[in-house]
């Protein structure tokens, strides 16, 4: 077809439908009427019953003719009307139409469609296996493209998907330790934006329309899902122990400096060392700690 990626032709079609019902339902009739006309014109020698014949077979045919042109169109449903394989129009609006009996007829859904991809394994930016999957909310937004432009417009987006999830997770790496890189666990608005704009950009020669896309599983591969479990745990216990040492060190120069303000203890450095080694073992010790009272004299 030489329009076919040009946007669609919405044919305004007037609501023949109730009117050409009545015809139709007519018809019948009138070719039985016609029929007992020829029988009793034959019965009586009379020349004319062969006309009511030919009538009653003209009723006949159009009565067919008539019932071929009725079109139904739901809400949310179009039609994509072709003519001796010639595109001529799309009808968008729901009704009851009767439209040009030789015409073919070829119906498109407009709502919007939920596809849920297969969870696929691929690797990150960094080289580690990954799995990842989404979910995409899309609708026929050309009706001409759709059905002229691919052979299978659901399957097209389908394995359109899958192409836009693998160079996606290839992108990226699965989780990042800096500040500000995009990561796809860390950065999942981002990550959502990058799919729809790719997904737009690849389905736009089928006539789709991306409403919404995003991803629904995210994990490592299991092969190297506890390795990875690893370290993440380390990289916690690392990032917890490190904000317990920095609150550590500020309780304890706050002590000191109170201490030394208002002339509690005046310490020489060897004690005063000592002091802060016990104060860090008490704040930074993971279980509770045993003090041991001295009831003799500071100084020996």
């Amino acid at each position: 077809m030489d329009n076919a990626r040009s946007l669609e032709t919405v044919k305004d079609i007037p609501r023949l439908g109730l009117p050409m019902l009545f015809v139709a339902v007519a018809l019948p009739p009138l070719a039985v009427f016609l029929f007992f006309q020829a029988d009793a014109a034959f019965q009586a020698d009379d020349r004319q019953g062969e006309g009511y014949v030919f009538g009653g077979i003209l009723s006949i045919l159009a009565f067919i003719f008539v019932l071929r042109g009725f079109v139904l169109v739901n809400p949310n449903q179009a039609k994509v009307i072709l003519l001796f394989g010639r595109y001529v129009g799309s009808i968008r609006k729901s009704g009851f139409f009767w439209i040009n009996p030789f015409t073919a007829r070829r119906p498109v859904s407009l709502r919007a469609h939920n596809f849920n991809s297969e969870t696929l394994k691929v690797n990150d930016l960094t080289g580690n296996p990954i799995e990842i999957g989404a979910v995409v909310v899309w609708r026929v937004r050309d009706t001409a493209q759709a059905i002229f432009d691919v052979e299978d417009y659901e399957s097209y987006v389908a394995i359109q998907t899958e192409s836009a999830l693998r160079h996606l997770g290839t992108c990226h790496p699965y989780d990042t330790r800096e500040d500000g890189e995009t990561s796809l666990r860390g950065s999942a608005e981002t990550v959502n934006k990058e799919l729809h704009g790719e997904l737009t950009e690849r389905l736009s020669m089928a006539g789709i329309e991306i409403m919404e896309g995003r991803l629904s599983h995210l994990a490592y591969a299991p092969e190297i899902a506890g390795a990875m479990l690893k370290v993440q745990q380390a990289d916690a216990v690392i990032a917890a122990r490190s904000r317990i040492v920095d609150g550590a060190v500020g309780m304890v120069h706050m002590a000191l400096e109170h201490l030394k303000e208002r002339g509690v203890l005046d310490l020489d450095e060897e004690r005063r060392a000592n002091m802060v080694s016990n104060l860090l073992v008490v704040l930074c010790s993971e279980h509770g700690t045993s003090p041991v009272i001295n009831a003799g004299s500071l100084y020996h």
